[in-house]
C-alpha cells in the first residue's frame, strides 16, 4: 500500500493551516511606550533581555517564534529543529516517496541539506503544545556581546512559567527529540551540559530525530562531528583572547567599534568566510560575514598568497585571522571603511577538523 499521499495530506493539512499562538484568545498590542522600552531591552547588553507577551501567531516552526513588540522573529540558541513544508515543489516531491525524497535534495547540495521533513512538521506542532497556555515567556542571552545573528535576528533562549517554574524550551526541546544540540555556532556557554545531558537522553529514549521509525534526516553523526568541530574552534578562540582586547569575534555587536579603535594595529578575528571574489586582474576580495550590508573584508594582492591560505575551502567555515586593520575610501558609498590586506598565508588559520567540503562528493551521502 502507498502511504506517501496520505503522509503528505497529513503534512499539508498542518503547513496550510494557521497555527495560532498562545495568546489568539486576548490579543495583546503595544503602545510607543512600550515598543520603545522592549527595543531598548534588546539592544542592551546583558544576559537577562526580560519577559515579553507572545505574539498572536508565535510558532513559526520549532526554533522560531515571535514575542510582541518585534517585527523580526527570535532565532532560538543551541538548537535546529527540521524545516516545515511550506512550498507546493517540497510536497509534490515528498509524495514521491520519502528515499527518493531525500535522494533528490541531498544531491543538489554539498554539504548537509536543511529541508522540510515531517519531523520538521511535528517539531512545529510540538512547539505549540509546549506553549499552549503560554502568554508570557523570558528572554536570554548566552553572551552579553552576542545580540543578533546573520539575518538580524534576536538570539536568545525562551523560558516559560509551567506550574510556578520558569523552564527552557530550548533545552527541553533537545531532551524530546525535536532538535541535537546544536553547537554550528558555538556550544552553549551557560547550559552546556544540561544540553549534553538532554540529547544524551533523547538518543537513549529514541524519541524524535533519534526514532529510526520515523522521517527526518538520515546523517546526524555528520551533522554533530561537523557542528563540534566548529564549536572547538570558537571555544578555543575564546580561551586564548581572554584578557586580550585586539581579539575580536565578528560577530559581537561591538566588532566594528572595536576594530576602529585598533587602525593600524595587529588583531586576530574570528569569523566565517562569506563572499569570495577572485579578481583577474585586480586583488581577491573575501567577505569576513559579520551581518548583511556590515561584512568586513580581507585584500589578496598575490594569488599565490590567496591559493596557499586554503581560505576558500573554509568558505562558510570559521577562521581565525591574524593582521593589521587598515582603512580604504569607498568611492561609492563616499566614505572610509575597514579592511585587511593579506601578505602571507599564515595570517588565516582554520579548523582541519571541519570537512572538507570542497572535495566532499555528494554521491557519498545519498541514501541507497
Amino acid at each position: 500500500m502507498n502511504v506517501w499521499p496520505g503522509l503528505v495530506a497529513a503534512g499539508l493539512m498542518l503547513a496550510g493551516s494557521a497555527c495560532p499562538g498562545p495568546d489568539s484568545r486576548r490579543t495583546r498590542r503595544y503602545n510607543k511606550s512600550k515598543l520603545q522600552k522592549s527595543l531598548q531591552k534588546f539592544e542592551s547588553t546583558g544576559l537577562v533581555v526580560g519577559e515579553f507577551p507572545l505574539a498572536t501567531k508565535a510558532i513559526i516552526d520549532g526554533d522560531t517564534i515571535r514575542v510582541d513588540g518585534l517585527r523580526t522573529s527570535l532565532r532560538l540558541l543551541a538548537i535546529d529543529t527540521e524545516e516545515t513544508f511550506k512550498r507546493p515543489s517540497e510536497k509534490r516531491l515528498f509524495s514521491t516517496g520519502w528515499k527518493n525524497y531525500l535522494k533528490v535534495l541531498m544531491s543538489k547540495r554539498v554539504k548537509p541539506v536543511k529541508m522540510a521533513s515531517p519531523l520538521g512538521m511535528e517539531a512545529k506542532k510540538w512547539a505549540a503544545k509546549f506553549f499552549d497556555g503560554v502568554h508570557t515567556v523570558r528572554l536570554e542571552r548566552d553572551h552579553p556581546k552576542e545580540i543578533r545573528g546573520r539575518f538580524n535576528r534576536y538570539l536568545v533562549y525562551v523560558f516559560a512559567k509551567k506550574k510556578g517554574k520558569w523552564i527552557n524550551y530550548n533545552l527541553e526541546c533537545v531532551r524530546a527529540g525535536m532538535s541535537p544540540y546544536f553547537t554550528k555556532y558555538s556550544y552553549s556557554r551557560r547550559f552546556h551540559k544540561e544540553f549534553v545531558a538532554a540529547q544524551a537522553e533523547a538518543r537513549k529514549n529514541k524519541v524524535g530525530i533519534w526514532d529510526p521509525n520515523k522521517m527526518h534526516y538520515i546523517d546526524y553523526d555528520k551533522r554533530l562531528a561537523w557542528w563540534y568541530a566548529r564549536g572547538d574552534f570558537i571555544r578555543k578562540f575564546e580561551a586564548d583572547a581572554k584578557g586580550k582586547p585586539n581579539y575580536i569575534m565578528l560577530t559581537n555587536w561591538d566588532a566594528l567599534r572595536r576594530l576602529q579603535a585598533h587602525v593600524n594595529k595587529k588583531v586576530v578575528i574570528l569569523a566565517t568566510v562569506g563572499r569570495v571574489k577572485l579578481g583577474d586582474r585586480g586583488p581577491s576580495k573575501v567577505m569576513l560575514s559579520r551581518r548583511r550590508g556590515g561584512d568586513f573584508a580581507l585584500i589578496f594582492f598575490d594569488k599565490d598568497v590567496f591559493g596557499s591560505s586554503r581560505i576558500a575551502r573554509f568558505k562558510g567555515e570559521f577562521v581565525r585571522v591574524t593582521g593589521r586593520v587598515t582603512t580604504w575610501f569607498n568611492k561609492y558609498r563616499k566614505r572610509d571603511e575597514l579592511q585587511m590586506v593579506i601578505t602571507l598565508p599564515g595570517q588565516i588559520e582554520g579548523s582541519d577538523k571541519v570537512p572538507d567540503f570542497s572535495r566532499w562528493h555528494p554521491e557519498k551521502a545519498r541514501p541507497k
